[in-house]
């Protein structure tokens, strides 16, 4: 599975046993699950061919339930 980092890790962060992938770099040799969890948890997206538009959610203000 291919994914795009979406966010940066702070110092001495891993992913994987290996140091945390700049945002936007592109990773492409992860474990599946792995790479699954990342998307499903907002960290990253899946790259495909077809790129789709990324979904993006819109924050709960304030007071609103």
């Amino acid at each position: 599975m291919k994914i795009r980092i979406l966010t940066g890790g702070h110092d001495g962060a891993v992913l994987y046993d290996r140091p945390w992938p700049a945002e936007g770099a592109v990773v492409e040799d992860l474990p599946t699950t792995v790479a699954a969890h990342l998307v499903a948890s907002g960290v990253a997206e899946d790259v495909t061919d077809e790129a789709l538009p990324r979904v993006r959610r819109k924050s709960r203000k304030e007071g609103e339930r």
